[in-house]
């Protein structure tokens, strides 16, 4: 089975160039780009079973021992979050085919997306699987730099605009992340995340702290903790719909499963978790107020999105095996329903002609499929139950009781604060753009004059016909996220023994020593 494991990164990156090279056959390309990621999301079902069956895979690249060669590791988290990614990046892809079908190449040019789509699926892969600190940061790269083309596509003045602080944020972490690296392997002599663990007890403590603390403000940047979450409210809601929907799904993840590794495996004798907590009551907070206070749709989601990130630290700082486990259980629920979220305010946007939730209204009798597929996941995120958004943060605010401390009661009433907030705004855009109706508008309007000085969506734009693949694509998220609560013990109890094995982790230099000739 280790034979598969480097498939995960070569097949998307062999779909890409194949797509690059048959430019001209539109056909082709999209055929090439959803058979590459439906075989990886076939190899990462297959490796989930069998690393949860077994041992963790470790393989050595062209048969280099370690330290010298890139080792790749998959154990039950990495094939999960592939798995579920791939899954994520197949529908996305089905969304844009609708769209692109739909409106031409001015949004979604197929010959440049379906390339830049494939890279940047290798490069989310390659994060997920890497084994050494270098090749995480390749990974990175490779994503960002394919992100750099797909949030610039249409080239236009608010894109190009808000793609260059994109770009700009990007390097600054990136800048980051290679100075520790060149740091760890000065002090360490290894950039090996194995040797790492072994070696870093030997590094004074002081040490220990500033290696620390340039990870995690590197990978900070890249999951939008506060205060570097400045970045994404604006980047994110100028792009295609499909190219936010799918950064706003995985982009963050992968900097929040960077920090997964960095405390659970890399620092585990260097405890920030006082900091890690102020940091994640920081997100939660600053990001569902932002929420609130806009009128713009794509806005809106993207403040929950950096709200949502501090549930994902919360659970990280708490630190105990139940905690790192509904910590991935709620990773692989925003993944899904924040996606869902975006792909359909994406199809809100083509039937109304704007996202702003001033503009937009009567959509209820107009489009009641449309509201369907946006109330769902909605509530999902703001937690009511059954859904899995509530078994997420009941499972989170679980593990901090039994904690108990002063600071865990805190985070425990400033999640369900937050929570609250999530519904409220949710709740709030979707009474205003589908439960009004259109003679309504005045008292309504009247209600939430406080947004009048939100800023603003896009000009209104032309109602646009809706692709009967575009609404199946997001139809079929919202099924995905029904499934993960009916679904829910057999994904929590995989979740469980996630944050069990990462807080005993196997002997890592042994497994890659085997793996080398």
């Amino acid at each position: 089975m280790s034979a598969l494991v480097p498939l995960l990164v070569a097949l998307p990156l062999l779909g890409a160039a194949i797509t690059l090279v048959f430019g001209r056959s539109p056909r082709l390309q999209v055929l090439v780009t959803v058979a590459s990621l439906t075989a990886v999301a076939v190899i990462a079902a297959i490796l989930l079973f069998v690393v949860d069956q077994g041992a963790p895979l470790a393989v050595s690249v062209g048969g280099w021992p370690v330290p010298f060669g890139i080792v790749l590791y998959v154990d039950r988290l990495a094939a999960l979050l592939v798995l579920i990614s791939s899954i994520v990046l197949v529908a996305v892809l089905l969304f844009s085919i609708g769209q692109g079908a739909a409106d031409g190449a001015d949004e979604t040019p197929i010959s440049i997306f379906n390339p830049s789509y494939l890279i940047l699926a290798a490069g989310i892969f390659n994060a997920f699987i890497a084994g050494d600190l270098f090749n995480l940061y390749v990974g990175f790269e490779i994503l960002l730099v394919a992100s750099y083309v797909l949030i610039t596509l249409g080239s236009t003045e608010s894109r190009i605009r808000t793609g260059a602080v994109y770009i700009v944020v990007s390097l600054v972490s990136s800048i980051i992340f290679l100075a520790a690296i060149a740091t760890i392997y000065g002090a360490l002599g290894t950039v090996n995340m194995a040797q790492i663990a072994e070696r870093m007890t030997e590094l004074p403590q002081d040490t220990q702290l500033v290696l620390h603390l340039m990870l995690v403000a590197a990978f900070g940047i890249k999951a939008a903790i506060f205060p570097v979450s400045f970045w994404l409210p604006d980047s994110y809601p100028t792009a295609p719909a499909p190219v936010t929907a799918v950064f706003a799904g995985l982009l963050t993840k992968v900097g929040v499963y960077a920090l997964i590794r960095t405390e659970t495996q890399l620092f585990a004798s260097n405890d920030i978790n006082m900091l890690l907590l102020i940091i994640a009551l920081a997100t939660m907070t600053v990001g569902v107020l932002g929420a609130v206070a806009q009128a713009e749709l794509k806005r809106i989601l993207s403040f929950t999105l950096v709200s949502h990130v501090g549930y994902m630290i919360f659970g990280l700082a708490i630190a105990t095996p139940a905690a790192i486990g509904a910590t991935v259980y709620y990773i692989v629920h925003h993944i899904i329903v924040q996606t869902t979220l975006f792909l359909a305010v994406g199809l809100i946007e083509r039937r109304a002609g704007s996202t702003s939730i001033l503009r937009v209204k009567g959509l209820l009798k107009a489009a009641p499929l449309l509201a369907v597929l946006y109330f769902v996941p909605a509530i999902n995120l703001g937690g009511l139950p059954p859904f899995s958004g509530f078994i997420g943060k009941f499972a989170l605010f679980d593990a901090a009781a039994e904690v108990g401390t002063p600071i865990m009661i805190v985070l425990i009433f400033g999640g369900i604060l937050t929570s609250l907030l999530t519904l409220y705004a949710l709740m709030r855009a979707w009474n205003l753009a589908f439960w009004r109706e259109e003679e309504d508008s005045t008292e309504t309007d009247g209600r939430v004059s406080y947004l009048g000085n939100a800023p603003a969506a896009d000009e209104q734009q032309e109602r646009r016909r809706i692709p009967k693949i575009m609404t199946v694509a997001t139809g079929g998220m919202v099924g995905v996220t029904l499934m993960l609560t009916v679904f829910a013990g057999p994904l929590y109890e995989l979740c469980a023994s996630i944050g069990e094995s990462l807080l005993q982790p196997v002997n890592l230099i042994q497994l890659e020593e085997e793996a080398s000739p």
